[in-house]
């Protein structure tokens, strides 16, 4: 593969760093010893600026190129953070924070970003400014929504935003995207059903909760089968049911139905949350109960920009000869708060055969750490010539 050869040379170095983040995985905005370490080296590689405390702990470092003449600025983005999953990997390099292991990925993400940082800032064979962003918080919590409140794309003039995210399975460093909505919003919800608890052997003197939910999970599936067009990607799914009672001779009292949506449109996304509260309150009614939706809106969907995915693609060309279209992805991602203030595009590379994603098995392939770093790098030195 016609990876950078500096790539190739740093590879162990690199590997190293990826081992020693997945050796101590911290979750969500709590990754203070990973941006710390990230930090560290962004300044050990000469970065023009390095600005940590963005978005509560992210981390935000400045390698501008031999000439700025252009005003063009790119923006690169890696995430950080972990998953509260016990990891059954064996490696020598297993998790030693019980109970949290990176089964994402994350952190052969971050390691790319600071090799790119690391040949960056040694070449700047480039003409513009490169912003690279080192996000906390995306599996839970919305690190890059914080980080966009913070001001960090105004603040460094970001023009255009990229992400690369692993995907076991996928042939080693084959990279795949697509224009548009590429994955899905996310979004959670909780329906809390009321009726009159009573006796098992006397179901006439109670308004029976556990009829409701039954018959409000089925109709709560008519959004997307009789409510949403047949080509609009969704999906709803109940998760779990909750009783007040855990005796199997009485009716509860109440009831607790849990869920996820996940749409593509804005236009579905407010369309499946007016239902499921109109389903689920008209059901409870039907039966004599009550019906109280609590709803959690999560990620907006990640919505890649054309010409953007088509400087993705070249760069995918020019490391390694392999880009396909991906599918639609129906999970979600929070790099979509980048993607929704900022053109971008958000892509995949492929790692190989290995355990899925979030899988307590899960572990990135070092194979991969030379591609991803070239990638980052094709993306400055092409989106930013040199003059």
């Amino acid at each position: 593969m016609p990876v950078k050869n500096r790539f190739a040379e740093l590879h162990n170095e690199i590997a190293g760093w990826r081992q020693d983040f997945h050796r101590h995985p911290e979750l969500g905005f709590e990754v203070h010893r990973t941006a710390g370490i990230v930090a560290d080296k962004l300044r050990e590689f000469g970065c023009d600026e390095v600005v940590e405390g963005i978005g509560i702990t992210g981390v935000v470092a400045v390698i501008k190129g031999k000439s700025n003449s252009n005003g063009r600025v790119v923006g690169l983005r890696a995430d950080m953070d972990a998953l509260p999953i016990p990891e059954e990997t064996g490696a020598d390099y297993a998790s030693v924070n019980e109970g949290k292991m990176h089964a994402c990925g994350h952190d052969g993400h971050t390691a790319m970003l600071l090799g790119a940082a690391k040949y960056l800032a040694e070449t700047r064979n480039f003409d513009g400014t490169a912003v690279l962003i080192f996000q906390p918080a995306e599996e839970d919590g919305g690190g890059g929504e914080k980080m966009v409140q913070d001001g960090m794309l105004d603040r460094w003039g970001v023009q255009e935003v990229y992400a690369i995210h692993n995907m076991p399975g996928f042939p080693l460093g084959e990279f795949r995207s697509r224009t548009g909505p590429i994955t899905a919003a996310g979004d959670s919800f909780e329906v809390v059903i009321e009726g009159k608890g009573g006796h098992a052997a006397q179901p006439h003197k109670s308004v029976d909760t556990m009829m409701i939910a039954c018959h409000m999970v089925l109709a709560l599936q008519t959004i997307p089968s009789r409510n949403t067009d047949p080509v609009d990607p969704i999906v709803l799914s109940i998760t779990s049911i909750e009783s007040s009672s855990k005796a199997t001779n009485v009716i509860p009292q109440k009831i607790t139905v849990k869920g996820t949506l996940r749409t593509m449109s804005r236009e579905t996304r407010t369309m499946a949350r007016q239902r499921i509260e109109e389903l689920a309150t008209g059901t409870a009614a039907m039966f004599g109960g009550t019906a109280t939706l609590d709803m959690d809106w999560g990620y907006p969907a990640s919505i890649n920009t054309e010409t953007e995915v088509g400087y993705a693609a070249q760069m995918a060309e020019v490391v390694s000869g392999k880009y396909a279209e991906l599918p639609l992805v129906m999970g979600s991602e929070d790099f979509s708060y980048m993607l929704e203030q900022r053109p971008g595009a958000f892509i995949m590379m492929g790692i190989g055969d290995g355990a899925a994603l979030h899988h307590p098995e899960y572990n990135f392939n070092d194979e991969a750490i030379p591609i991803g770093c070239s990638w980052f790098a094709e993306m400055i030195e092409r989106r930013m010539p040199a003059a």
